[in-house]
């Protein structure tokens, strides 16, 4: 306890400190190190959510104490990787997420002694909205749905009742909807509520555009396909046809085919009368026969008008008195002739004309070179795809039908890039597992370097830890630059053996033998002084440049002493 009292004292307040927040550094690094390496990693829990789905399971999360994390403005929540499925089971339990819509759980909780039935229809009503937005979102490329609904009440004592009507706006993710898809959806909605038709149900995309007007009498026009739907896919049936005889003969994707179909969307309705006159049967005949006959019954001496005109007698003969008689006969016979009454309607979508272009390949090989080869296929083979092909549209010459095969060389195909091959998984682990394996290697990278580069300098630089000998050969160095040192201990390197010690007499005898004066003597220690100093001041140097550390330490030190 002495010694660490002593080395204490020795640091000095300031160096105690500066230990303290390095320590309290490293440990917030390492603790942070640490919590990141054993903390689960995160995945995604839902995706794409309403404000308030997102709002009640961050609710939920909160009360289950676990940690998340939002991102796409919110619409996303991530939590621990190793708790997502059963969170998602508890969210499920719990009827979350709903999408936005409130469905027929609006009933688990409610209290039916204090609920009047003005709110016991509203709910029923939300509930019947939302329950059919669920649905609707089931669908393909519709990502959120909205449904109101209007349900007119029976008024009592009244015989008028008015229809049902809902509209649907829909959001569209991809391209629009099709024609028959919209109509699935007004069936769909007609279906759920009672007395709606699917003439009375409007749908709506997030731009505004009409994709149903709702409108009466729409219901006839839904239930057949536009023309341009009609015509397209007439088409396209012809096209499949074709291509699979053709491409039968020539081979996959050596053959294009193009069908143009003129159709007639008229709708005719005929009703025609025929009458046989050979086929006439007798309905009723009527015969009429009358006979009259009359005479006067006057004696001829009856004095009368006529007797008295003068002629009289000779006229009528002498006879005794006038008689009439009188024969009818008079026959009606009625005949019933057949009559054929024929009503022919003619539907829309009959085929008027039809236009087919047929381009064929021809025949590729390999020459004896290695050179790729194209052979135009023969005319009578080219014949008989014709012939082929005007039995599978049902060709019509007084129709107008055109039907072309060709023979021509294709463009140069590109050769189609590798499927990339799906690995398995190396040892079992997956792309997030080596994801997270690499990022463990790298926070470990960095502790190594933040410990080799960062604490071990500021530790040394507090410590000032100075290695004996070099204190030793830098105190001496300093004594020899003042002129104190002892020169006879002191080597002199950069100079050709060891230095000569000047003799006790004061003279000093040279190389060859002749006796130097004391003032060439003088001049010789001079020269040697300098050299000494001038290595010693490099050896300061060279010690300066490989200990910058124990330098500043030693100078600190030479500082405080008195």
């Amino acid at each position: 306890m002495n010694s660490f009292t002593e080395f204490l004292k020795t640091l000095g307040p300031a160096r105690i400190i500066s230990l303290g927040l390095v320590a309290a550094g490293l440990f917030a690094f390492f603790a942070y190190v640490g919590l990141r390496v054993s903390e689960s990693p995160m995945s995604l829990l839902y995706a794409d959510l309403t404000q308030e789905d997102a709002a009640q399971i961050i609710s939920e999360l909160d009360a289950q104490a676990v940690p998340y994390e939002l991102k796409g403005d919110g619409t996303k929540i991530f939590v621990p990787q190793d708790r997502s499925l059963r969170l998602r089971m508890s969210m499920a339990e719990r009827g979350l997420p709903t999408g936005g819509s409130v469905g027929y759980e609006i009933f688990d909780n409610a209290d039916a002694l204090g609920t009047t039935s003005f709110v016991q229809n509203l709910n029923y009503l939300r509930a019947l909205e939302g329950e059919l937005a669920r649905t609707i979102k089931a669908i393909d490329r519709v990502k959120a749905a909205r449904v109101h609904l209007v349900l007119p009440e029976r008024e009592v004592f009244s015989r008028e009742r008015r229809d049902p009507s809902a509209s649907i706006i829909v959001r569209i993710a991809g391209e629009p909807l099709s024609r028959a898809q919209i109509r699935s959806i007004q069936h769909l909605a007609a279906s759920a509520i009672e007395g709606l038709t699917p003439g009375n149900v409007s749908i709506v995309d997030e731009k505004g555009t009409l994709l149903a007007s709702g409108a009466d009498g729409e219901e006839e026009g839904l239930l057949s396909s536009s023309i341009d739907e009609r015509n397209v896919a007439y088409e396209r049936r012809l096209q499949s046809q074709i291509e699979a005889i053709v491409e039968s003969i020539v081979g996959p994707d050596n053959a294009r085919i193009q069908v143009t179909a003129e159709l007639d969307f008229n709708r005719i309705t005929r009703t025609s009368d025929t009458f046989d006159p050979e086929g006439q049967v007798v309905r009723s005949t009527q015969t009429v026969e009358e006979s009259n006959s009359s005479s006067d019954g006057l004696p001829n001496d009856a004095v009368t008008v006529g007797n008295a005109v003068p002629g009289a007698g000779e006229a009528d003969g002498g006879a005794n008195g006038s008689q009439d008689q009188s024969n009818r006969l008079e026959e009606t016979v009625n005949y019933e002739i057949s009559r054929t009454t024929q009503t022919e309607i003619i539907e829309a979508g009959s085929v008027k004309r039809l236009s087919v272009a047929v381009a064929v390949d021809g025949i590729y090989g390999v020459d004896e070179n290695g050179t790729t080869t194209y052979t135009p296929r023969a005319e009578e083979e080219v014949n008989k795809i014709l012939a082929l092909v005007r039995s599978a549209i049902g060709y019509d010459q007084a129709r107008g039908d055109l039907i072309e095969v060709v023979n021509i060389q294709f463009a140069a195909k590109l050769a189609p890039e590798p499927l990339e091959e799906i690995e398995e998984p190396f040892l079992g682990l997956t792309k997030a597992d080596y994801f997270r394996m690499g990022e463990t290697g790298v926070l470990a990278l960095i502790s190594l370097l933040v410990l080799m580069l960062v604490v071990r300098p500021l530790i040394r630089g507090i410590l000032n830890p100075v290695a004996a000998g070099d204190q030793l050969a830098l105190a001496g160095a300093g004594a020899g630059v003042g002129g104190g040192g002892e020169l006879g201990s002191v080597a002199l390197p950069g100079i050709d053996g060891q230095a000569q010690l000047p003799a006790p007499d004061g003279t000093e005898q040279g190389e060859d033998g002749e006796v130097k004066s004391a003032v060439e003597q003088m001049i010789d220690i001079a020269q040697v002084e300098g050299k000494v100093k001038e290595s010693s001041v490099n050896k300061v140097g060279e010690l300066v440049v490989n200990h910058p550390d124990e330098t500043m330490s030693i100078l600190r030190s030479w500082l405080h002493e008195g």
